[in-house]
């Protein structure tokens, strides 16, 4: 017999999440009104009697003590005088997103544009007492805003999304919804893997197949400034070993120079199709040599593809495919033009199609680098789960950002430390 008061009552004091997410901006498919919350609670499909010591066991080995509340998942205490309590009402995939203003330290400033800030959007998808948190990072270039994720979003159907995943199946469904869009559905993508692992009790890096012992060296990067703010930035670098510079203007050598009077250590260099001029790009490749960079990301723009070819051809310096090199299509055509490929995930639609992308590059022996755009920890750490399956990484999200509403993972002598947390191993503030 079903006490429909405490029904009422446990609906509004359960239904609705809490915690980090629970936001004036919180976009969650939540009913407006108790009539409504209680037409949710009596639609869903499963209603058992699950004892108190049965549920706590199974979501401790599942999600290590996660927040039922926060996972969509009705549990009534049994501190609460309910006829209820023993019952656990169990719903299918619930998305919620949440828009997030990620802070940069510095203006960051490329060959093109500058900006502050970064337009994120946060995402969480619950199942079964877990939760999986992804990020899509919308840098003004790529063309995602918050209007564009919500219009996406809005079209999602969550249950689409079956237990145990087919990943392939769904990065079609996402990609059925609308073109375009990487970033939005790489938050999506990255959610699913991390609640992946989580139903699993697997580490996304294990379940990938990476090796953390292979974790290459990160970067840290910095935007094209004044004299004085590039010392300090390069001071700023902590334990990071090789130092990124943003080159694409007149100026690169005096750059590069004002970096070498501070530090020898390794360079990588990204022109974001700042060059034009073909003899004058190969003679910096060059004096770049000489001044120990290690690779050259995207020399000239992306779509003079015989320029970035006759310059890869003669480059004494790798260089790099990136703004040219999306998604999975594109991994073939960069063969010929590039000694390797800069894989994102909000440029390849999240996780699954990234490991596709490095798994169809090792295959063509194209050179792999792994990098980032201004991102929290949740999708450095989805990076850093397939970092050592490349040569090269980028992933300094948290230390250009200033208001990262994740812990900053373990880094050590340079490099990420993959822990063997069920899922992304992400951790709350």
């Amino acid at each position: 017999m079903i006490d429909w008061g405490g029904l009422l009552k446990f609906t509004c004091e359960c239904l609705l999440p809490t915690g980090p997410f629970d936001s004036p901006g919180l976009c969650f498919a939540r009913p407006p009104s108790l009539r409504q919350a209680v037409k949710r609670v009596l639609s869903i499909k499963k209603i058992h009697p699950l004892s108190a010591t049965r549920r706590e066991g199974r979501q401790a080995q599942r999600c290590r003590g996660e927040s039922t509340a926060q996972a969509g998942q009705i549990i009534f205490p049994r501190s609460h005088d309910c006829s209820l309590e023993n019952f656990s009402f169990e719903f299918n995939m619930q998305l919620t997103y949440q828009p997030f203003e990620l802070e940069l330290k510095h203006t960051f400033t490329i060959a093109k544009f500058s900006r502050n800030s970064t337009p994120l959007m946060l995402v969480q998808i619950a199942h079964e007492g877990c939760i999986g948190y992804g990020e899509a990072s919308m840098v003004p270039y790529m063309g995602e805003s918050y209007q564009s994720a919500n219009d996406f979003l809005s079209k999602v159907d969550a249950n689409q999304f079956k237990y145990p995943f087919d990943f392939a199946s769904i990065i079609d469904y996402l990609d059925s919804i609308a073109p375009g869009n990487p970033a939005i559905k790489a938050s999506i993508d990255i959610a699913l893997h991390d609640l992946e692992g989580k139903l699993k009790g697997e580490p996304c890096w294990k379940i990938l197949g990476s090796d953390p012992q292979q974790m290459p060296l990160t970067s840290f990067t910095i935007g094209i400034d004044t004299p004085e703010m590039m010392i300090k930035k390069v001071k700023e670098a902590g334990d990071c070993r090789i130092i990124k510079v943003k080159l694409g203007r007149d100026s690169d050598k005096e750059l590069i120079s004002t970096i070498r009077s501070v530090t020898d250590a390794p360079l990588f260099v990204d022109a974001n199709q700042g060059w034009t001029d073909l003899q004058q790009s190969l003679d910096m490749t060059h004096w770049l040599h000489e001044q120990g960079v290690l690779l050259i990301e995207q020399p000239m723009l992306k779509t003079d593809i015989d320029s970035n070819a006759w310059l890869t051809e003669r480059s004494p310096v790798p260089i790099i495919g990136d703004e040219s090199v999306q998604r999975l299509p594109d991994v073939g055509k960069a063969k010929g033009v590039y000694h390797g490929i800069n894989i994102k995930l909000m440029k390849s639609a999240g996780m699954y199609e990234t490991h596709q992308m490095i798994l169809k590059a090792r295959e063509l022996g194209l050179k792999l680098m792994i990098g980032c755009m201004s991102e929290t920890s949740c999708a450095t750490l989805a990076a850093a789960a397939l970092a050592p399956q490349c040569d090269w990484a980028d992933l300094d999200g948290p230390f250009l950002t200033s208001n990262n509403p994740y812990k900053i993972p373990e880094f050590k002598d340079g490099k990420w430390v993959l822990n063997n947390d069920a899922g992304l191993g992400i951790e709350m503030l």
